[in-house]
């Protein structure tokens, strides 16, 4: 299957209701009727990737389809162990050892496997090298957020989401809001008038801390920081980037244009310790909106701290609330979600299917790189203390992530101090 398949769930259930003797018919036929097949490599076979592949695996209930992995990239052998353990544990059949490639070029390996799909499941700061990659051997994708941790990453990934939608290419996202159905009716409304014309928005990432790898003598500096690659910009973006993506793409599907400027705060409370990097633990951020509007953005990793996650915006005639699985918006026109919806991991996934076997339009690439951008600027404006303009971050210079990596000595980068760290 290739980029022009267009086999429908819709065009098999047709044939067989057609042909009452289909259990009869010849082999021939039967081959045309029978479900399609897409094929997926996996990059990356952390816990993300292999989630993604079992959603991928979940989603073809519903798309008619047979899902078939082909191939598997990682670092790590363990990795790719895992995720055959979690294709057998799901009544699948394991990747054979000559589909399992390892190495920083086994990305080039499995785009290059006869997969359908290729899913981005690495850290961060790999991303944009390996769509366009993905895309230059004319796969379809999904690939996690962010898209990448520089401005560079982020350009090369819009130039790749040109390329691809010249091929035709469908390319789903890991922002997963926009494919839940609670939000897509709830920004409908707003998007309508629902809530009058959007003035300004709050939105919140707040949590505790989250995993941590120590390093060990045995490692390089480099194995010791993808291991850890949550802590260190170059791979993750901090946590602004690699988690409060989410809540700025919404902002960016609300307010349907990109922010002229931002400026905030940030800094280092309670994740002091080497053994987390040089990220920072909180932001606070305020992004001003073409039309005088604005969204104030807080983002926190630190144990004891009350918990949000969720999305606020003010309209001249009401206002609105999202959060997973809950939509409501208050005023003239109020209104509640109340209906049922698939789980967005796995909807994410039926979406892309159903494009690729049906033909239909779906391309967030270009999408996803600039809310990826986005969340870089507010982590510049809070790690140098400047205001960012969207022009000025579109074109920064400053590359976190190099195009080669190799395990070796890696210095980890300072914590930056606002004042003192300048903004290249």
């Amino acid at each position: 299957m290739n980029q022009h398949t267009n086999i429908s769930r819709r065009t098999f259930v047709a044939a067989t209701a057609a042909s009452p003797l289909i259990l009869g018919a010849s082999s021939a036929f039967a081959s045309v009727t029978r479900a399609p097949t897409l094929k997926i490599a996996v990059i990356g076979c952390g816990g993300r990737g292999t989630g993604a592949m079992l959603n991928a695996i979940a989603a073809s209930k519903s798309t008619g389809c047979t899902i078939e992995v082909v191939a598997l990239a990682d670092l790590f052998p363990e990795r790719t162990l895992n995720a055959n353990t979690a294709l057998v544990e799901n009544g699948r059949k394991e990747v054979s050892a000559d589909r399992v490639f390892l190495g920083f070029d086994a990305y080039k390996k499995a785009c290059a496997s006869d997969c359908d799909i290729v899913i981005l499941g690495t850290p961060p700061g790999f991303r944009s090298i390996h769509f366009k990659e993905a895309v230059a051997q004319g796969k379809h994708v999904f690939t996690e957020k962010p898209v990448a941790v520089d401005a560079p990453g982020v350009r090369r990934f819009i130039e790749a989401a040109a390329v691809s939608r010249t091929k035709n290419l469908k390319v789903a996202a890991g922002t997963q809001r926009r494919h839940e159905k609670s939000y897509i009716e709830a920004i409908a409304r707003i998007h309508a008038g629902d809530i009058g014309s959007v003035i300004a928005g709050r939105v919140y990432w707040n949590m505790g801390s989250l995993w941590n790898v120590e390093p060990t003598q045995d490692r390089s500096a480099v194995e010791n920081q993808v291991r850890n690659w949550l802590y260190h910009s170059w791979l993750s973006g901090d946590h602004i980037v690699e988690q409060h993506v989410h809540q700025l793409d919404v902002v960016q599907w609300v307010m349907q244009a990109d922010p002229i400027m931002v400026r905030g705060v940030g800094g280092r409370a309670q994740r002091t310790d080497g053994k987390f990097g040089h990220i920072f633990d909180h932001f606070g951020l305020e992004y001003v909106y073409p039309g005088d509007r604005f969204v104030f953005s807080m983002c926190r990793q630190q144990d004891g701290t009350d918990g949000k996650v969720e999305e606020l915006f003010s309209g001249s005639a009401g206002n609105a609330t999202l959060q997973g699985g809950f939509a409501e918006l208050t005023g003239a026109k109020a209104w509640k979600f109340s209906g049922k919806q698939t789980d967005p991991y796995t909807q994410e996934h039926i979406d892309l299917q159903n494009a690729i076997l049906q033909g239909t339009a779906l391309n967030e690439a270009e999408q996803v790189a600039r809310s990826t951008m986005v969340a870089i600027m507010g982590r510049m404006a809070a790690y140098s203390g400047k205001d960012v303009t969207w022009e000025q971050a579109m074109a920064s210079n400053e590359v976190l992530m190099p195009e080669s990596v190799e395990f070796g000595p890696r210095e980890q980068a300072p914590v930056a101090v606002p004042g003192k760290t300048p903004l290249l």
